[in-house]
């Protein structure tokens, strides 16, 4: 048996997925399969089994009933108050959402799944308040009807004669943790409404003739059951392949998107079919060169449509072409397509073809099985009324026209006066028909300057001339072939330059995506990130975008962007009701906001960007006007805010990855600073604790004593110096340089700095090198002072007694430049590379010499660099070294102080 080792990225979303399973809610549904079956009533007894169990459960909404056993169950239930919202003159008793949230009890009861929101709360769905509930971890009982779940709209209308307007989609019931069926048999439940405990007595009698129908009760019931079985078999499969990565599926279903009414029926069944061959589903849209001529219905019918299929579950993708069978057949062998779902209305045909839109699928994509859901609803297309709404008149492409065509007469007239023959003047006719087409919208301009080509040659070239009669007969053969030739001509010209139109369009949006991704890859900061993504969405949409950074679960930052001028975007976009909007949307990780079901009265759409299961982002897109996204744009859209997704997260890891080697450097400095201090404290401690006890035992002369003294008050002075670097270090370490600076004289910084250094400084000769004693530099004092301090401590600490040490101050332009010069042994050429280096000391030891640290001189790098100065280190000729660092000059005239560094 071979080992495969799990793949990482499979690895963290089940981690990913199992974190968010422990933090949300569980589901139970209640299911049946009318009204009166004892969905509530079993809810509601569940309630009182989870109270006694000790489980903090509250009634968040139970639909009045007039029923007195359900009522009486409601007794010793803890309840949260209703919402109350006045409609149309009358007081509606609504779930309060924000008061479950607030009061967030184990588990709440919440009746009717698929009850539609009155106007003004924030979900126009109570299944979406429901799923509110379950992403903040609470635990939901709710009850549904088998009419009310949108795969089976069709299916059940078709029984009961009833279309259902409150539908939830497939995934809320097959998401849902636990699904209780409650089941009565169909004679049960007509003897309960015979007797009034469904309906009171007239609701029951047209109950009886209409909906409780027996037969639609049967048939109701076996789809209840089936339904249930489904979801059995589901959890079955799931189970029996749960941590088998190599399970896939071969069945990939495609429904095709269209205007049709029966679009929905035909949906829903791919759908279901989908469902139940445990199969990828797909949504195509083929966009054709008439697509944006559609009327407002079609469009309106077709984003519905859209709609539907996503909240069914299905993929949506967009194709381009005039041709749609080829573009079906096409997709369909590109992606792996097993079965094509079509709707066929028995719509009037005016020309029949020789092959149908089915036959010439199937002719093109013989080995895919295709699917066509009849609708037995008769629908009629005016089909001429439809081409003749299209016409649209325009003066610039009128004269056009009429300009090319007498351009062709002028040069007929010019052919036919040198002898030409009529075949060639009737070449020019149909190339000025040509040019019409090509350099005019509308192919009505073509059909017009074919039947004016035709005219012109009868009238000018045709005897008798000057008339619209003609001696031979023949003639009328000539006039028809070139009528239909020029159509054709100019009716192939029309299609080409549609289809370069929309090859254009095709080319534009690629190129918008191709951008994107080159301008994010090439984004360093979070900013740059917002700004080219508002850009290149707002090229794909053409919509004001505002884009809000998230950090913690709260917006950090907000970044708008109207168009190319950068123009500023109206505050009512930016307002505080908009910006809860985006609060909500980085709580909840859904989308929300204009065109949804969550908050569809706000002024803009919101989406979030999720990157390692937390929002990163969310983008807003301003719909004026109501205007919504088309939908041809709409997977477009959603592969840019794929690519923005993964910018943002790429830039996190980044700077987590920069943290991340912070934390190891400090980590790492935190050590070496250890290890020093405990090896070097150690030596002029046991040093110090020697002499003193020494001291203590009085039987040591008095030159012994007072060496033994000065051994005490040299390494004190060398642990205050130690001591006086550690603090400096850690202080540049955690808050980098403060500097106050102010002017100060030279010499008197050099003064106080050889009053602070090694007593041993006796035994070496120290000069100052200063000519001008007014000379000023612009400082922090106390810092400059710690930099001498250290640069002659160990001047004094790597000479020999009796060695020179010079202090050389002089001016270039306006830096000062001090050098502190030796004549001791000199430093090596690698040794110089490192000696600014922290832990670094001359023997080549990392913070292990017995007396130093090597803080000292970094130190001094830092405080010189923070000044805006350099410090550097090079031989002392014959013998020796030279650290040598610059300040900026101050220059004294009169009371005026002058900063050279802040000239131009």
């Amino acid at each position: 048996m071979s080992y495969m080792r799990p793949n990482p990225d499979e690895l963290l979303k089940q981690i990913n997925s199992s974190e968010r399973a422990s933090r949300r809610g569980r589901l139970k549904i209640f299911f049946g399969y009318a009204a009166g079956v004892g969905k509530t009533y079993a809810m509601l007894d569940a309630a009182h089994a989870a109270q006694r169990a000790g489980i903090d459960v509250v009634v968040g909404y139970i639909e009045p009933h007039a029923r007195k056993d359900t009522q009486a169950l409601l007794e010793g239930l803890k309840f949260i108050p209703p919402l109350i919202i006045p409609y149309k003159g009358i007081n509606l008793n609504e779930f309060n959402l924000d008061a479950a949230l607030e009061r967030k009890p184990k588990v709440i009861l919440v009746d009717e799944l698929a009850h539609t929101n009155p106007q003004g709360l924030r979900h126009t769905k109570r299944y979406s308040d429901i799923e509110e509930l379950l992403d903040a971890g609470i635990d939901v009982y709710t009850t549904v009807n088998v009419q009310h779940i949108e795969s089976l709209n069709d299916i059940v209308a078709s029984i009961t004669h009833i279309v259902v307007r409150e539908r939830i989609p497939d995934r809320i019931f097959d998401e849902a943790d636990q699904v209780e069926l409650i089941d009565v048999e169909p004679e049960d439940l007509i003897e309960r409404l015979n007797e009034g405990k469904i309906y009171k007595e007239k609701q029951s009698k047209k109950a009886l003739s209409n909906f409780f129908a027996k037969e639609n009760l049967v048939a109701l019931r076996e789809i209840a059951l089936r339904k249930t079985a489904d979801r059995v078999n589901k959890e079955v499969i799931t189970n029996k392949n749960e941590g088998n990565s190599s399970y896939h599926t071969n069945e990939h279903i495609l429904v095709c998107l269209s205007s049709s009414p029966s679009n929905p029926k035909v949906i829903r069944t791919a759908a279901r079919m989908a469902d139940a061959f445990h199969g990828k589903f797909t949504a195509l849209f083929v966009q054709t060169t008439h697509s944006k001529d559609l009327e407002d219905k079609n469009i309106s019918a077709i984003r519905a449509n859209l709609k539907l299929a996503e909240e069914l579950g299905a993929e949506i993708t967009t194709t381009y072409g005039d041709d749609v069978p080829y573009q079906i057949a096409e997709y369909a062998k590109v992606s792996g397509i097993s079965k094509v779902i079509l709707g066929r209305t028995n719509t009037r045909k005016i020309f029949r073809t020789k092959l149908g839109f089915v036959d010439k699928l199937v002719s093109l994509a013989p080995d895919i099985d295709i699917y066509v859901i009849p609708d037995k609803d008769t629908h009629k297309y005016s089909f001429r009324k439809r081409h003749l709404t299209n016409l649209k008149f325009s003066c610039v492409d009128f004269f056009k026209m009429i300009g090319i065509m007498g351009l062709s007469n002028i040069t007929s007239l010019y052919v036919d006066s040198v002898g030409f023959s009529e075949a060639n003047i009737i070449t020019i006719f149909i190339l000025g028909v040509l040019l019409t087409s090509s350099k005019t919208n509308g192919k009505v301009y073509g059909v017009i300057s074919s039947i004016i080509g035709v005219l012109s040659f009868d009238f000018f070239f045709i005897e008798p001339k000057l008339t619209f009669t003609a001696y031979d007969s023949q003639y009328l053969i000539t006039f028809l072939i070139m009528l239909i030739a020029s159509i054709i001509t100019s009716t192939l010209t029309s299609k080409v330059k549609e289809q370069a139109d929309t090859s254009a369009i095709i080319a534009y949006r690629t190129n918008i995506l191709l951008d994107a991704s080159r301008e994010l890859q090439k984004a360093n900061s979070l900013e740059e990130i917002a700004m080219k993504s508002q850009i290149q969405i707002y090229k794909l949409l053409n919509k004001p975008i505002i884009f809000y950074v998230v950090k913690d679960e709260k917006i950090v930052k907000t970044y708008t962007y109207r168009d190319e001028n950068n123009s500023k975007l109206e505050d009512e976009y930016l307002e505080a009701d908009e910006r809860a909007v985006a609060t909500w949307v980085i709580r909840n990780r859904k989308k929300a906001g204009a065109g949804t079901e969550t908050l569809p009265g706000s002024k803009s759409l919101y989406i979030p960007l999720i990157g390692q299961d937390k929002v990163l982002a969310v983008v807003g897109i301003v719909m004026k006007n109501n205007k919504d996204i088309d939908s041809g744009e709409k997977s477009l859209y959603r592969a840019m805010l794929n690519q923005i997704s993964f910018a943002l997260e790429k830039y996190n890891l980044n700077e987590v990855q920069k943290l991340t080697l912070m934390q190891a450097e400090k980590e790492r400095f935190r050590a070496n600073l250890l290890r020093a201090v405990s090896h070097d404290l150690r030596t002029p401690l046991t040093s110090i604790s020697g002499s003193a006890n020494l001291l203590l035992t009085n039987t040591i002369d008095e030159e012994s004593r007072k060496q033994l003294t000065l051994d005490i008050y040299d390494d004190s002075l060398w642990l205050i110096n130690l001591v006086e670097n550690l603090l400096s270090v850690s202080r540049i370490d955690k808050d980098g340089v403060n500097l106050r600076t102010e002017p100060q004289l030279v010499r008197e910084i050099i003064t106080e700095a050889l009053n602070h250094i090694n007593r041993k400084a006796s035994e070496h000769i120290i000069k100052v090198n200063l000519k001008d004693e007014l000379l000023m530099v612009d400082v922090d004092v106390r810092l400059i002072i710690q930099v001498i301090i250290n640069i002659v401590d160990n001047a004094i600490k790597y000479t020999e007694e009796g060695s020179e040490i010079n202090i050389n101050v002089c001016v270039n332009g306006k830096k000062v430049i001090i050098e502190i010069a030796d004549n001791g042994q000199g430093i090596s050429k690698h040794n110089k590379e490192c000696i600014f280096d922290m832990f670094f000391t001359v023997n080549g030891n990392k913070g292990d010499s017995r007396r130093g640290l090597g803080l000292g001189l970094a130190l001094c790098k830092s405080i010189i660099v923070a000044h805006g100065g350099k410090i550097y280190v090079r031989d002392n000729n014959p013998q020796g070294t030279i650290f040598g660092f610059t300040l900026s000059l101050v220059e004294v005239r009169g009371n005026e102080n002058i900063d050279f560094s802040s000239r131009g």
